[in-house]
């Protein structure tokens, strides 16, 4: 039986005075990996800074694993098992690659231990010692996905994740994250890279103005390419 671990329920989120998302509804499955369509502004990177608690005002419902976490802070939704990797990264400079990956304490059970990991990303584990900044944009990625999966977070929000990376290391972001549905984990993919995300996703939500304006699962894609070519020109 399919078990729900997101539900978002008219979702309104604001930034100072700037109202940002208008009733978001949106549901995740256990497992799922679903993506976040939309052009920028939309509304994409907010939602899931609203579903970790990082924005202005908000409200609604946010249930995770069916716990309402609309009022919860930050660090007592990752509690729940939650793991966001903003678009930035958030990689110090000052840290080598092992002293970045070792900073999140890990917070629910099932973390993966460090060897785990360097398995799961062996370049990590080659450039241990060097600088964090020091790494390729493609391994800092991956450092940045690593430091969540040490936390025991199972529910995955990936904000633009191969943005500005070469074709190479883009399907290796493609075949980690295939390997993490495949152990389980539960995936929402922010992203304008529409070629990445289509073959990865179980199901679509197209974002407009702070809405959800369509969703579909991967069996409807090809018929609604066209409706994607007029949002998104893809």
């Amino acid at each position: 039986m399919t078990k729900e671990l997101l539900r978002i329920e008219d979702l309104h989120a604001w930034y100072g005075e700037s109202h940002i998302l208008h009733g978001v509804n949106m549901t995740v499955n256990e497992g799922e990996v679903v993506t976040l369509l939309g052009r920028n502004g939309a509304g994409r990177t907010t939602t899931l800074r609203a579903i970790v608690g990082m924005t202005g005002a908000r409200k609604g419902s946010i249930r995770i694993n069916g716990e309402e976490a609309l009022k919860l802070a930050p660090h007592k939704v990752a509690r729940l098992g939650v793991g966001y990797c903003p678009e930035e990264r958030g990689i110090f400079a000052s840290l080598s690659t092992e002293e970045n990956l070792m900073l999140p304490p890990t917070i629910a059970p099932g973390g993966m231990s460090v060897a785990e990991i360097y398995t799961m990303f062996p370049n990590l584990k080659e450039r241990a010692h060097s600088p964090g900044t020091r790494l390729s944009g493609g391994e800092q990625q991956m450092l940045a996905v690593a430091r969540i999966l040490r936390t025991g977070a199972r529910l995955l929000l990936l904000d633009e994740i191969s943005e500005g990376l070469a074709p190479v290391i883009v399907q290796k972001l493609a075949e980690m994250i295939l390997a993490l549905k495949a152990k389980g984990y539960t995936i929402v993919l922010v992203e304008q890279n529409f070629r990445f995300a289509a073959p990865l996703a179980d199901r679509f939500y197209v974002m407009e103005h702070g809405q959800i304006v369509k969703q579909f699962a991967q069996a409807e894609l090809s018929q609604n390419m066209a409706m994607l070519q007029e949002f998104l020109g893809v």
